[in-house]
């Protein structure tokens, strides 16, 4: 388990300075737990890069609660009239 101090610490290099993420300091940024995290990755189609990492700016889109990368490409489909 993850200490008080540390997860302070990780908290703080987060927000601040990473562009990339680790899959512990991305559950600290969006402060949400495993499966409330898992379910909102999937619902706005963030995944980790084949690093591992997940990128700071598709876990900005959790946490400011906009439409996910999905809406927003639905919505750029133009649909031809039937």
């Amino acid at each position: 388990m993850v200490k008080r101090d540390e997860i302070v610490v990780m908290r703080a290099v987060a927000i601040c300075f990473k562009p990339y993420l680790k899959p512990e300091e991305a559950l600290i940024y969006c402060n949400l737990g495993r499966t409330q995290f898992a379910k909102k990755c999937e619902e706005f189609g963030v995944y980790k890069s084949n690093g591992g990492y997940y990128k700071k700016e598709d876990l900005d889109l959790i946490c400011s609660g906009g439409p996910s990368k999905l809406d927003k490409l639905l919505n750029e489909i133009k649909l031809g009239s039937r």
